[in-house]
C-alpha cells in the first residue's frame, strides 16, 4: 500500500511539474516598473506581463492608441536579475490588429519617443507570424542577449494599419546572477542524473522561420 501511495504521489508530482514552464523569466520581470508608448490605456503594459498558466486568458490586453502613432507601440520591460535570453513569446491579436513586426533593443534604458526607435539599430529584427491563435515562440540569439537587464520592444505595421493588439508577452531563458553562478559551481549532480533539463511540454507553435537577426 504504501508503495502505491509513493508511486501515486510522485505521479501527480510528475504531472504538476511537466505542465510548468521552469525556464519561463516571469519571476524576474520587474512588473511594477513595465511601462509602454502609445498605449490606449497605459497600465495595459502590465497587463500582458502573466504567469505561464495565464498565457490564454484573453480578457487582458493592450492596444496601440489609433489616434497617436497608428498600430506603434513600445513596451520596456526591466529585470529584477541580470539574465539571458532564449526566446520571446507572444500571443497576438488576430486579422487587422496584428502587428506584422518587432524590433528587440537590449539594455536601454529607456527609448524616449518612436523617432529614436527608428534610427537606433536593434539587437534583433522579427517578422511576426500572422494567424495564429495561441502563444508563439521566437528563439533568440543567445549571444546578442547573453547578459540582458532590460529589453524594449517596438511593434509596428499592423496588417490593418491602424491598431495593434497584443495579449500575452513572456520570456524564456535563465538567471545570470552572481549568487545562482557561484551556487551552481557547488552543485554535485546525483548519480544517474538526467542529462537533460525538464522543460515545458505544453503544445506550442515555433516561429524560428520569421527570425532575422541584424
Amino acid at each position: 500500500m504504501a508503495s502505491n501511495s509513493m508511486t501515486s504521489e510522485l505521479n501527480s508530482l510528475a504531472a504538476d511539474l511537466a505542465a510548468t514552464d521552469l525556464s519561463n523569466l516571469f519571476r524576474v520581470i520587474d512588473r511594477d516598473n513595465v511601462h509602454g508608448l502609445n498605449l490606449t490605456v497605459p497600465e495595459d503594459a502590465k497587463e500582458i506581463i502573466k504567469p505561464w498558466d495565464e498565457r490564454e486568458d484573453n480578457s487582458k490586453y493592450l492596444d496601440s492608441n489609433v489616434d497617436d502613432q497608428d498600430s506603434k507601440l513600445i513596451v520596456h520591460i526591466p529585470f529584477t536579475e541580470n539574465v539571458r535570453i532564449k526566446s520571446v513569446l507572444l500571443k497576438l491579436g488576430r486579422g487587422e490588429v496584428t502587428p506584422r513586426h518587432l524590433r528587440i533593443y537590449a539594455n536601454r534604458s529607456n527609448i524616449v519617443d518612436f523617432s529614436e526607435a527608428e534610427t537606433l539599430k536593434p539587437h534583433v529584427n522579427i517578422s511576426l507570424l500572422e494567424g495564429e491563435t495561441g502563444v508563439v515562440e521566437y528563439p533568440m540569439r543567445v549571444a546578442a542577449f547573453a547578459s540582458v537587464h532590460s529589453l524594449s520592444l517596438f511593434f509596428n505595421d499592423s496588417v490593418g494599419e491602424e491598431s495593434s493588439r497584443i495579449y500575452y508577452l513572456g520570456f524564456r531563458g535563465d538567471i545570470k546572477s552572481v549568487k545562482r553562478e557561484a551556487n551552481s559551481k557547488l552543485e554535485v549532480p546525483a548519480p544517474n542524473a538526467a542529462d537533460a533539463p525538464l522543460t515545458d511540454r505544453v503544445s506550442h507553435k515555433v516561429g524560428g522561420q520569421q527570425t532575422t537577426a541584424r
